[in-house]
């Protein structure tokens, strides 16, 4: 099973009883290993796809998160945008964290977060 010079897998055939296939058997044999070819890229194609979504699914909503803390950050310290990222990646580094979970502690008021006024 091949797709140009990549190996997809490997298909092997079995008979009862013994004995060798026929010619005939040959064609109908490839035709099954290709269309078991197509079937497994197409599943390694979708899984991409899913993986893929789900990764910016995620980055989205981390990003939804890091905002919503810059502006309730803003608006206790009365700071501008920028500040209140600089103050929450700060943060997070100081504490070795990534910053998604400190806007979220700190949007749900979950831990103290120092130099956050949390």
């Amino acid at each position: 099973m091949r797709l140009r010079d990549e190996t997809v897998g490997a298909v092997n055939l079995f008979r009862a009883p013994p004995g060798p296939f026929d010619l005939a058997a040959t064609p109908l044999a490839q035709a099954l290993a290709d269309v078991a070819t197509i079937s497994l890229l197409r599943q390694r194609a979708s899984r991409r796809s899913t993986v893929r979504n789900e990764q910016l699914q995620t980055a989205l909503n981390s990003r939804v998160l890091i905002e919503q803390a810059k502006g309730k950050l803003s608006e206790r310290q009365s700071i501008d945008m920028e500040q209140a990222f600089t103050a929450l990646r700060g943060c997070a580094r100081s504490h070795n964290r990534r910053l998604s979970d400190v806007a979220r502690s700190f949007i749900d008021d979950s831990e103290p977060l120092p130099g956050l006024g949390a």
